[in-house]
């Protein structure tokens, strides 16, 4: 499981039923907590170190941001950038109390769905002014990404990276199926693999109930047949459309008609596509960085398309800077210049299985030469689809997985697990616009 990610485990496990607050700890569910702006990012007063809190803790993306950081420290006398790690979920507990206490970081990164929550509560400032000023607007990130880091009218995030998913193959498994090692790009196509690879024996897709990598393969199906997650105020749920019924009972009908087995445990999929017993795996990105995964056997492709219109779920990450009690503001600006350096420089981010956020450095062809495995998951941004923007939305998501895990392990029809759900949703969404307003 990507560690990126390891928060919407928790989410899941906590989230439904409970609707769980941390606008209490930062005084406000509003944004009028949002206390001031960051004014520039271009920093020239006395030396400061600026405290950064980020999720990564290990692997090939902890040792990539640790040289990242160590360059900019080295050309940048007066800003000293003092990078903490600790898992996402921790970082969503310990900053309320932390800013309110004048403790927190000057400078976190958030997925996307976390950043109106965030900002609800008045742990953000707001950053219009330093967005302008470094130059960025929507036209320098994927389509509709920029928007995800705005709250009430204001932007909150500058985004950092995306993370979509992709189709992983394992070619030994299809060559020794007689199959092509071109990887299906349409369901009949898709299809065809699949009853040939059943025929030797092989079931050649492992579907789960879990966050990883289940519900992102439903979102992308539920877009692919033309629905949402929700309606356009999030203030419904509406992933039990028929667009939904579509996508979850093309999943369910992976295991009655033997193309998966019945019970796929956590990360299940990933690893039977590691051990050869299966061919197929709708994954992130982050997979690309799988050190088990890297040898010739395997290969990355673009999701294939199963409904009537190209897409793909995609998370992402933002830059985001803390409203502490009594904040420097010479951090604050000193961050800012931070924030500018690291996306200019963020080709090397790619070796983490993350791709650049920025237009220009994710669009360069450097980046496909020096990462040529990346070339897949490049081509579906035109089409990625990222989280939903509101406050409180990740308790609400949750309830999508378990729909999942009910129809896929036949405990209710694909229809009851997702009505059912969706009602339980639209609960908890009606209890964010009550805790969070708007």
């Amino acid at each position: 499981m990507k560690k990126g990610f390891a928060r919407r485990t928790l989410a899941a496990a906590v989230a439904i039923g409970v609707g769980v607050s941390l606008a209490a700890c930062s005084g406000s569910g509003g944004s009028s907590g949002g206390g001031g702006a960051v004014q520039s990012g271009d920093y020239k007063g006395p030396k400061v170190t600026v405290t950064f809190w980020n999720g990564w803790t290990g692997g090939s993306q902890q040792t990539i941001l640790a040289g990242l950081v160590k360059q900019f420290n080295a050309s940048h006398k007066n800003i000293a950038v003092n990078p903490v790690g600790m898992q996402w979920a921790d970082i969503s507990a310990k900053m309320p109390l932390a800013i309110k206490a004048g403790k927190g970081p000057d400078l976190t990164v958030a997925h996307g769905d976390d950043i109106a929550t965030y900002a609800a509560q008045g742990l953000l400032l707001k950053a219009d002014a330093a967005a302008k000023d470094l130059g960025y607007s929507a036209a320098d990130f994927p389509s509709g990404l920029y928007e995800h880091g705005a709250y009430q009218g204001s932007q909150y995030g500058i985004p950092w990276s995306v993370t979509p998913l992709g189709l992983y193959a394992n070619k030994d498994v299809l060559k020794k199926a007689g199959l092509s090692t071109t990887i299906p790009a349409t369901e009949a196509e898709y299809t065809k693999a699949l009853d040939t690879l059943k025929s030797k024996g092989v079931q050649g897709e492992w579907v789960d109930g879990y966050v990883f990598t289940g519900t992102f393969e439903f979102e992308s199906l539920l877009w692919q047949y033309g629905g949402d997650l929700f309606n356009k105020d999030v203030s419904k749920a509406t992933f039990n459309s028929e667009a939904g019924q579509k996508a979850l009972q093309w999943m369910v009908d992976h295991v009655s008609k033997g193309y998966s087995p019945a019970k796929v445990a956590q990360d299940g999929d990933i690893n039977a596509l590691i051990a050869g017993k299966t061919a197929f795996n709708w994954n992130g990105i982050w997979q690309t960085s799988n050190t088990a995964l890297l040898k010739d056997e395997w290969t990355a492709a673009p999701v294939p398309q199963i409904g009537t219109q190209k897409a793909v779920w995609s998370s992402s990450t933002d830059w985001a800077f803390v409203n502490n009690k009594g904040q420097d503001k010479n951090k604050t600006q000193a961050a800012a210049a931070f924030v500018k350096w690291m996306n200019e420089h963020s080709k090397v981010w790619a070796g983490g299985g993350e791709l650049p956020a920025d237009n220009s450095v994710r669009n360069d062809a450097s980046l496909v030469k020096s990462y040529p495995n990346l070339k897949p998951f490049l081509e579906e941004m035109d089409y990625a689809h990222f989280e939903t923007t509101s406050p409180g939305i990740p308790n609400a998501e949750a309830t999508i997985t378990v729909a999942l895990n009910n129809a896929l392990l036949g405990k209710q029809s694909v229809k009851a697990a997702l009505d059912q759900q969706a009602a339980k949703a639209d609960q908890l969404l009606q209890q964010n616009k009550q805790q969070y307003g708007g």
